[in-house]
């Protein structure tokens, strides 16, 4: 094999190697922004669920506080 042609193929085999660690960088890369989008989605979500866990406790506070003045009223009756 001539030095031309061995250097041609070492250069196509170097060019290949690179292109492939390229798209393995640009695979992780997306990767990691998925992550992080989901990461966020998480976080809203558990932001969300806490706001409505929090809705919750005020109008079962709220009932509590109907049903307690609704009872002492009927006591006061007696």
């Amino acid at each position: 094999m001539s030095m031309d042609m061995k250097q041609l193929l070492d250069s196509m085999e170097s060019t290949v190697r690179l292109q492939g660690r390229a798209r393995a960088e640009r695979r992780a890369r997306e990767a990691e922004h998925e992550q992080k989008e989901f990461r966020e989605k998480l976080a809203r979500i558990a932001a969300s669920q806490t706001e409505l866990e929090g809705m919750v406790r005020k109008i079962k506070g709220n009932e509590a506080a109907i049903q307690r003045d609704q009872l002492v009223g009927l006591m006061g009756g007696f």
